[in-house]
Parts: C-alpha cells; structure tokens; sequence
C-alpha cells in the first residue's frame, strides 16, 4: 500500500472511531438498563472456558450484582430457555462465592430456586441463573452458554485497529493489524484467543507480508519467549485433511493465499507430540514450518483487519 493512501485510510479510520463513541465491538450491544455492553454466547461452555472468553474479550462472564444487571442477563436467559453461567463462583474458596469482581454472596441479589443451593455430591461450585431468573448452583465442569459484561465506566478509547486492546498495531505496508503473544499457547488455544480478540491467527498472503512478520517476530528474542520453542510462531494455517492439504484458517490453499515458502525440509511432520504435526508456525527466517496442534506452547500472531467497530446500538 502506497504512503498516500495509507494516510488516506488511517485518516478514514480515525473518522469512523469519531462517529462510533459508545460503541465497544462489532459483537456487543450496549444495554442501558445494565450500564455496559452485553454478549450472549449460545454455544454452551464449561465456567473456566466462559471465564477465558469473556476475558480475553476485554469482559467478565456476568453476574447479577445488582436488579438491572439480574433483568438483562434474565431477558438473555429467556432467549435460550435454558440456564446461563453466572460469573459467581467457589472455584478458589470451597464454599466462598463470589463474583468474578470479587463481590460476595451476601451483596449479591439473588433468588434461589426451589430446594436451592443443594451442593450435590459437593461438587457444585458455580451458580446458574434460570431462565426465569431464579439462581441454583451447579458443577463448573457442566456446560452452559453464558453472558459477557463489560460496563460502561466512560466510552472506550478504539484505537485505529478498531480495538480496545492497545497490543494491535496497523501495518501500513498490509493494512492489517498485529498482536505478537509472547506467552505461548497451543495452536488451538492460540486461534481460540484470537478469535476472541476479534481477529484470527496471522496468514501470510504475500511476501512482504512475511517480512512483516519476520520482522515483527525478530523484536522478541528468544530470553523474551514463554514457550516450548523459540524460533518458531505459529500462524494461521492447517492440515485440514492431515494428509498433507495446507490451508489457511480461512480455507484457502497456501497458494492461494499467495505464499506457500517452507523451510528445507518441512513440513516434516515430527510425531514427538500429539501424533504428527498438522498446524502451522513460520521460523524467524520468514519460512514455514509444521507444529503440533494441542500438546506444545509457542508464541503465536494474531492478525485483524480494521473494521471490527460496527456494534449494536442501545437496547
């Protein structure tokens, strides 16, 4: 992207952040009866995986501190006529519930429902909330779809990614947005947190944008790297079949994609760990290489475009 038309679109960005105040991401609607922004996810969870989404949102799994909060999240529980995790919980204190904010039981308004709390078998450490809004407690390893909160302290700073979250950084050269996790994940866990940062782990559609990343990956020398290997990051890439079909995360061919340039040797399916080496990564050279899927931490690229601030407007 040439320079002009990179301040064109970095000018064009700032103004659509000037027009979008109150407005937190694409995926959230702001409900003025709870103060903040909400989300329902359908799709069941156990509460330590509702509590990393949420998280890695830039929310907390909701509770119902007070009787608004308790309307909204019953209004959400009604859409699904089943229960939702609550963010109260005694998963660090046995039989201490408290919300994700620390709030105890006793401050939180709740109604239990009949012959609740009951403790079954001792093994119910998290709360649900029914759907017509009465609460009962439940084991945390059960799965539940769920509500994440973020309240509205003031309207959020929207950086020109079109994010909160201030690790993304736009690249005028690709006009996408990165975040280098340092921390290794799995490469699965690694495309989960990027997808709920709102973008997805990095693909490479060019070689400049390898040399993006390369260069974005030499800023962090392996003393830096929380990770079982450090010379290698994984991307957004897979063998979907596991019999040697690359695609990217957004199902097309490596070349397709527009870079397919593997380090000698590779892919070379190492099956040290998990079986095989069916997930992607790139070396520091710029070059490709196999990983494993589940089993091994490395550090990872997480990759959005701009244009994630299009959210709900107020319920």
């Amino acid at each position: 992207m040439c320079p002009s038309i990179y301040y064109f679109f970095t000018f064009f960005v700032f103004i659509a952040i000037a027009k979008t105040d109150g407005k937190y991401r694409y995926d959230y609607t702001y409900v003025k009866q709870a103060g903040g922004w909400m989300k329902l996810h359908l799709v069941p969870a156990t509460f330590q995986e509702a509590f990393l989404r949420c998280n890695l949102e830039g929310a907390v799994l909701a509770s119902p501190l007070d009787v608004n909060l308790q309307k909204a999240m019953e209004e959400r529980s009604s859409r699904v006529n089943c229960a939702i995790f609550t963010g109260i919980h005694a998963t660090i204190s046995k039989g201490d519930f408290t919300s994700i904010e620390g709030v105890p039981l006793p401050r939180i308004p709740l109604t239990w429902a009949l012959d609740e709390p009951d403790n079954f078998e001792n093994q119910e450490d998290c709360i649900i909330m029914l759907h017509n809004g009465t609460v009962a407690d439940a084991r945390c390893n059960d799965t539940y779809p769920y509500v994440c909160y973020r309240k509205k302290t003031s309207s959020p700073v929207i950086t020109a990614c079109g994010t909160t979250d201030s690790g993304y950084s736009l690249d005028q050269r690709t006009g996408s947005c990165y975040k280098f996790h340092r921390i290794g994940k799995s490469w699965r866990r690694a495309q989960m947190t990027c997808l709920a940062e709102g973008g997805h782990l990095a693909i490479i559609n060019s070689p400049t944008e390898a040399t993006v990343l390369k260069e974005l990956f030499a800023k962090y020398p392996a003393s830096n790297l929380v990770s079982a290997f450090k010379d290698s990051v994984s991307l957004g890439f897979l063998d979907w079949d596991k019999k040697g079909s690359w695609f990217t995360v957004h199902g097309q061919s490596l070349v397709e994609a527009g870079y397919a340039s593997w380090s000698d040797g590779q892919p070379d399916n190492s099956k040290a760990h998990d079986g095989g080496q069916y997930c992607g990564s790139m070396f520091r050279t710029g070059l490709l290489d196999d990983v494993w899927c589940d089993s091994v931490p490395f550090a990872f690229v997480c990759e959005k475009k701009p244009d994630s601030l299009v959210g709900d407007e107020e319920e």
